[in-house]
């Protein structure tokens, strides 16, 4: 009855196998290590209570008016204090999913091509697909030349196609979903590759504040603001609940966001932001931070540790120095997608990594978050995959 009714992006639109698992059980019922989910004990609720009453005896009224499309000033100049940048530079979003999607509906046009990693972020590939832009996904490589290598390849046969590359979707800290990061090199290689062949860079980084080991390496912002746009969230480092993000970018550039995001939804929630800004200036956010810092830390080393103890011969992983995730590579041959179901009869949930190849590769991989469960549910979940990844690989 409807078919001739949609419009043609409808058919671009693909489902979250994450989204689907959610659909299909409780997660609280099962050892899930599918979603992305920070852990509930990271919300300061008293202190979210306190900074609540805080914005209703500070501002009233006006903390449940509608706000300006830019973001409430005193968040925009938190963030931008907090980033080392001008205010104009700053663009609240709400939630960095959203940061992703309109840098995509202001830059692309159906058929331009998006240069990412191979695997990449899956809600980014979503986003991307339902604007018909054309995916080019590149593995990385230990070895920088080699790695130079595959984007110059990609590169010059994208123009041997007489294609647009309009921008490298990367996320260098602590990638969703390898839990690896890149270099400092290869954030420079990256930058010089943009500048040379002009084509911009959207660096998405919700996790680059939840490093355990390792020192911080300069943003790509950092290297080149011109051509560099810079999301952040304040989904992992605070609640995902208050949906709340922001873009730091050229402001010619924020200024086509800002219009866009007219459109869509306004203005970000507007006492959201208040909160959100009051957790910064006080001091709060980052005090909670370093709590969930040293839980996640923890959470991660049992997990690499029950890893090595318990997973079958074959089985290799990521050791990622941040982040909410690790990501496991299986014998060749080994159908993540089609054992899934098996797993998740017997009570366990992953995600496998073929959704996160945009060129269908990696049917033997599979994503595992650290951040949702207790350690006693980690425990327990790595022990039952690992005997039920036994069973079919041995």
């Amino acid at each position: 009855m409807y078919k001739d009714k949609f419009s043609e992006d409808v058919g671009s639109f693909f489902r979250s196998p994450v989204r689907e698992i959610f659909k299909r059980v409780d997660l609280n019922s099962i050892y899930s290590f599918a979603g992305g989910y920070p852990s509930a004990e990271t919300f300061p609720l008293e202190e979210i209570r306190a900074a609540m009453s805080e914005v209703i005896s500070g501002y009233g009224g006006k903390a449940f008016q509608y706000g300006a499309t830019q973001g409430v000033p005193e968040l925009r100049e938190a963030v931008a204090e907090r980033c080392g940048v001008p205010v104009e530079r700053v663009q609240i979003t709400s939630s960095s999913q959203q940061g992703i999607d309109v840098c995509t509906r202001v830059l692309v046009d159906p058929g331009d091509v998006i240069l990412t990693s191979n695997p990449s972020y899956l809600g980014a590939l979503q986003s991307f697909r339902s604007y018909r832009a054309d995916i080019r996904g590149i593995a990385h490589s230990d070895d920088i030349d080699v790695f130079r290598r595959r984007y110059e390849d990609m590169i010059d046969a994208v123009k041997a196609e007489g294609k647009r590359i309009k921008f490298l979707y990367m996320i260098p800290d602590f990638q969703n979903p390898s839990g690896e990061s890149l270099t400092l090199e290869e954030r420079k290689m990256l930058v010089e590759l943009a500048a040379r062949h002009d084509f911009l860079i959207v660096e998405d980084s919700p996790y680059r504040e939840l490093r355990y080991e390792g020192e911080h390496v300069p943003t790509m912002y950092s290297l080149d603001p011109g051509r560099v746009i810079h999301l952040g969230s304040f989904s992992k480092i605070f609640a995902p609940g208050f949906r709340l993000g922001w873009a730091l970018a050229d402001p010619e550039i924020l200024d086509k966001i800002y219009v866009c995001k007219q459109s869509l939804d306004l203005c970000p929630p507007v006492f959201d932001q208040y909160v959100a800004a009051e957790f910064l200036r006080s001091g709060r956010l980052d005090a909670n931070l370093r709590k969930s810092i040293a839980l996640y830390k923890g959470k991660r080393d049992l997990l690499l540790a029950l890893l090595e103890k318990h997973m079958p011969e074959g089985v290799t992983w990521t050791h990622p120095e941040g982040g909410l995730f690790l990501f496991l590579t299986l014998p060749e041959g080994f159908d993540a997608v089609k054992f899934y179901d098996k797993a998740l009869d017997a009570g366990v949930a992953y995600v496998a990594g073929e959704f996160f190849h945009p060129d269908g590769s990696g049917k033997n991989t599979m994503r595992m978050n650290f951040s949702f469960m207790s350690p006693e549910r980690i425990t327990e979940g790595v022990r039952l995959l690992a005997g039920l990844l036994r069973s079919e690989i041995e």
